[in-house]
Formats: structure tokens, C-alpha cells, sequence
């Protein structure tokens, strides 16, 4: 008898010998590459190929691997891990995967696909038949009522002659609005969706030096320890001093143009609340909804350990995507020690000789690899955009001195220390003024000169130096008694007080 085989069935490329949680190997019959995704089982679970020796290959897999045996097939889609970026993104809740949270249940189902659904949205075109493209301009603008404008562009990697391109209208995010022909005739469809992998950044035509400040609406921030556009911030603080409070408050008062909030690994009723509170937020610079300019990525700790890694690639891919239309972009991550344990779960499961404190030897690289995307460019359009990436931290019991906090130090150029005593004194932001610094000062002088404020710069310091000086009067005074030092001492201790 011969058997035919069903063409709506996936084609086994491997098959599963091993599984320890989201990890597994297989036997493969085809060629694999690194960081190309799979289809896992009959379900077709998304995986991503992270290891190969010879005819074996070691998958993580972002979803629950429970049902999944030995036997089971495996089929590769011969692409890297990728996420769809349009219109559509804006204003709307997603898993770390990049699928949609507002349709689904208490959890996303099994093999749900992050592809787009057909959803269509109002287009505009800016560029008509016959006109020359390169990577990266303009071709026509989303306005959707319930979000900004946002512009089309030519994918990076493609340009040419315009063939065609459609009348205004609605189109659906896969279907191709322009026609593109480059010098060899070959022809590239322009859709309003584009899929790019998230390990690899989105090219630019050149970083440049940062200018101005991301303005976070905190005086203590704004005035003491500044980010600058396209820099780098950390907020490491143990438990119950207001990490995730401050991202939320960041969120809404920052002057960014587009706010990226993943939680990632964070506990399910704080993102609960964030996932409740947010929709009804007033953005205060327009007076319209806060969502209309915010894409929030869920990815709570219950979720799949793999999910909760990869979540942190996506955000920072979609966070690009907005850059590269020439936007202020702000990502807040919370928290990057949650993405830490997640990696050092995998590494266990994949034998592989730990380092310091369990994290495997690579954590330094992949937290290198995060930050450094954040960046203050020149677009491939020849707009000029920024990406300002802010983490938190949760070290164990506030030990500033764990592996997570101490590599993240190197990367970042702001570091906002929140400290237990001030949570505790109900003192927020819980920011200790002596224990932060930013590394954005000099480059900032300049914009504050500007505006007016020359000797922003001196008062800083003669600001920060007055509460060093307490700080010693107060260990002093615990000696002696405040009411046996000079007079001038008690008048620093008490300005000191009022500030």
C-alpha cells in the first residue's frame, strides 16, 4: 500500500529524542541554522534552534512543552526568530512573542501565530509611479484614529524605481501597497507588515552624538542624574522599593514620542495593574490616551521561561522600528534580572559550565548586546531618531554587588539607586542622590546653556556636595548630639533637610 502523504501536515525536518522543559534535542534529516525557528510537534509550539553537533540539534521552545515525547516531529521554517512590524502595534498589549494578548483568554493558546490577521488600516501614499527609492524613505502614512501617524517605509535592503503603488485606502497589513524595480529588473512587494529577526539590530545609516535630555518628568532625575536621547539608564532596587512604580511613572511623563513596557518575568498582578491602569491614563503632553503612543509587552512569570528571554529582544526590535520613522523612543524594561534568570534556567538545562553566581559566561555579552542598541541616529531615510533604553534591576536582598547589577553598570550611562531606607520613609522616587550618578552631564551642559541655565553644571554639584555633607553630620551628630555642633553645621543639616 502506498501511503500519501497529507499536504496539510508539517514537514518533519527532525525529530525529538530528549526534553527537559523548554529545552530538547533532536535527530535532524536536513541542514539547520543558528537562530532558525521551528515548528515543534503537533501543535507547532515555536521554537528557535540555539545549538548544533553534527546530526543533532538543541531547541528552546517558547511555549509549554507538556504533551510533547520523544518521536515527535519537528519542522524548520528556514527563517530566523521574527516578529511582524506595522501599523498595528501601537496601542495595543502583547506576549513576549509579539502575539495579541486582547483577543485571547487567561493564556495564549498553543501554536498561536504571531502573523498577521487581516486587520486592514487607513493608508495615504506619499510618492507616485516612476520616482526613485532607497532603503529606508517614505512611502505613504497610517493614521488610525486611535494612534499617531505613523509612516511606511522601504524595508532596509531594498530600493528601486516606484511600478506602483495604491490609491488611499484601507489595506490589510500583508497584502503589498508599492511596487518597487531595481536596476536588474528584479521586483520587490512593499507591505504595510514587515518581518525583521529580533537578535539582529535594525541598520542605520550612522550613530551620532546624543543631544538634549529624555526630560522623565522627576525633578530629581531632570536635575541630578539627566539621560540624554539615545542613552542608557539602569534602576537597580531591591524589593519594595518602587522599580516598577517609577517605570509606570516614567511611562507617562517621559517627553518621548513613543513608550515601549515590556515586564518581563515581573509577578502577574503588577502587570495586571499596569494592563488595567494604562488604558485609562490621559497622556499629558497631547490630553489624548496614553495608549495611543504605547506598546506594552506582557510577559509575566508564569509565562514560559524561554518566552521571558526572547520577550527582551522583541521589545527593543519594536522599539527600532519606531526609531527608524524618525521618532523619540523610550523602552523601560522591568526587569532585566528576571531575563538573567531566565538565561541561567537555560543554561542548566543545557549543561553548560556556569559562572559567577550560577549566570552562564555570556551574561555580560547578551546584556552588551541589549543596551547597545540603544542609540541617537541618523535613519536609513536621513531622519534623525532616538532609542533611550531604561532597565531595572531586582539584585537579591540589594546586593549591588550580584552579577546582574555589576555587568549592567558597564553598559549603561545613567544609574538611578533605589534605596530601602527611603522606600521605607515613604521618600518616592526612593533614588538615593549619593549612590546615583550619569555619565550624560557633559554632553547635556550644552542644551542647558541654551535654554537659559549656564551654571546648571555648578549647582549640580554644590547641590550634590551639600548632601554628602550631611550625610558625614549625620554620623557625626549620632556621636554629640545635633545640638552640640556649630551653628553653620546645623544650618547645612537643615538645608540639607528641606532639599
Amino acid at each position: 500500500m502506498t501511503t500519501v502523504a497529507d499536504p496539510n501536515q508539517p514537514q518533519a525536518d527532525a525529530t525529538i529524542t530528549w526534553i527537559s522543559g523548554p529545552v530538547l534535542r533532536a535527530t535532524v534529516s536536513r541542514s539547520f541554522s543558528i537562530n532558525e525557528a521551528a515548528l515543534v510537534g503537533e501543535q507547532q509550539l515555536l521554537g528557535e534552534v540555539i545549538r548544533l553537533d553534527g546530526p543533532y540539534a538543541v531547541i528552546q521552545v517558547y511555549e509549554d512543552t507538556t504533551g510533547l515525547r520523544p518521536g515527535d516531529i519537528i519542522s524548520g521554517t528556514g527563517a530566523a526568530l521574527s516578529v511582524p512590524l506595522g501599523p498595528g502595534l501601537l496601542g495595543n498589549i502583547f506576549d513576549g512573542l509579539l502575539r495579541p494578548l486582547t483577543t485571547q483568554g487567561l493564556y495564549v493558546a498553543p501554536g498561536i501565530s504571531n502573523s498577521v490577521d487581516g486587520q486592514s488600516w487607513p493608508f495615504r501614499p506619499r510618492v507616485s509611479a516612476g520616482e526613485q527609492l532607497r532603503e529606508g524613505q517614505v512611502i505613504g502614512v497610517v493614521k488610525r484614529d486611535d494612534a499617531r501617524a505613523q509612516d511606511c517605509l522601504v524595508p532596509p535592503g531594498v530600493s528601486g524605481t516606484v511600478v506602483e503603488i495604491v490609491p488611499t485606502g484601507n489595506y490589510p497589513g500583508d497584502v503589498p501597497v508599492c511596487l518597487l524595480r531595481d536596476e536588474q529588473g528584479d521586483e520587490y512587494p512593499v507591505c504595510l507588515v514587515q518581518q525583521w529577526p529580533v537578535r539582529k539590530p535594525r541598520p542605520v545609516k550612522a550613530r551620532i552624538p546624543v543631544e538634549g535630555p529624555l526630560f522623565t518628568g522627576q525633578r530629581i532625575l531632570d536635575c541630578l542624574f539627566p539621560l540624554a536621547c539615545g542613552s542608557r539608564a539602569a534602576m537597580p532596587g531591591g524589593f519594595g522599593t518602587g522599580k516598577t512604580v517609577l517605570q509606570e511613572t516614567l511611562a507617562k511623563w517621559c517627553d518621548a514620542d513613543v513608550i515601549i513596557y515590556v515586564g518581563c518575568g515581573e509577578r502577574g498582578n503588577e502587570m495586571a495593574g499596569v494592563l488595567d491602569e494604562f488604558p485609562k491614563l490621559e497622556d499629558p503632553g497631547t490630553g489624548r490616551p496614553l495608549m495611543e503612543r504605547t506598546v506594552i509587552i506582557a510577559n509575566t512569570s508564569n509565562m514560559p521561561v524561554a518566552a521571558r528571554e526572547a520577550s527582551i529582544y522583541t521589545a527593543v526590535t519594536v522599539a527600532e522600528y519606531f526609531r527608524d520613522q524618525g521618532l523619540r523612543v523610550a523602552l523601560m524594561a522591568d526587569s532585566t534580572s528576571r531575563w538573567a534568570e531566565a538565561l541561567r534556567e537555560v543554561s542548566g538545562r543545557l549543561g553548560e559550565l556556569p559562572g559567577e553566581a550560577g549566570y552562564p559566561a555570556y551574561l555580560s555579552s547578551r546584556q552588551a548586546d541589549f543596551y547597545e542598541r540603544a542609540a541617537h541616529v541618523t535613519t536609513l531615510g536621513g531622519t534623525v531618531g532616538s532609542l533611550s533604553i531604561i532597565g531595572a534591576v531586582s539584585p537579591p536582598s540589594a546586593d549591588f554587588s550580584e552579577p546582574v547589577t555589576t555587568h549592567t553598570k558597564r553598559y549603561v550611562r545613567s544609574f538611578w539607586a533605589l534605596d530601602a531606607s527611603r522606600a521605607q520613609a515613604r521618600f518616592y522616587p526612593a533614588i538615593h542622590p549619593l549612590n546615583s550618578y550619569s555619565q550624560d552631564i557633559e554632553v547635556l551642559a550644552p542644551f542647558w546653556s541654551e535654554v537659559g541655565n549656564p551654571q546648571w553644571p555648578e549647582q549640580r554639584r554644590r547641590f550634590l556636595s551639600l548632601l554628602e555633607e550631611q550625610a558625614k553630620l549625620e554620623r557625626m551628630a549620632r556621636i554629640v548630639g545635633k545640638d552640640a555642633l556649630p551653628p553653620r553645621q546645623q544650618n547645612v543639616l537643615l538645608c540639607a533637610e528641606l532639599i
